[in-house]
């Protein structure tokens, strides 16, 4: 089953959602309590299944309503994922893809565990 990892770092707390095989598959900015850490991954477990994707790496893309994950490529060439809330917040991001069909494997690999992922703290 997979799991929010709730930690601390140095500038405060943040989660990673990590799969079954351990792998991160979407990590949160950094909060400044564990309330709001912990309201950040309830706003995953709400937004994730109803978020359609918005394809960035396509010329004249269609944008789409939030919730929304948004896919893009970063500097680097690589593909990329950020969950957006209902109001436009990011709450969720992946680490870089070096092929698109990994990065919608990432977005729905979130779409599906994120719902019933335990919470943990590290």
């Amino acid at each position: 089953m997979s799991k929010f990892v709730i930690r601390n770092v140095s500038s405060g707390i943040k989660f990673d959602l990590k799969h079954t095989n351990g792998q991160v598959i979407a990590t949160s900015e950094v909060y400044n309590s564990k309330d709001a850490c912990l309201k950040g991954v309830a706003s995953v477990q709400k937004n994730a299944p109803a978020a359609n994707i918005e394809d960035q790496t396509v010329e004249n893309f269609e944008q789409v309503k939030h919730p929304k994950f948004e896919m893009y490529t970063d500097k680097a060439g690589e593909f990329r994922f950020r969950l957006k809330a209902t109001n436009g917040q990011i709450i969720a991001t992946s680490e870089g893809y070096k092929a698109k069909a990994s990065c919608l494997n990432g977005i729905e690999s979130v779409k599906k565990n994120a719902p019933d992922a335990e919470v943990v703290e590290e």
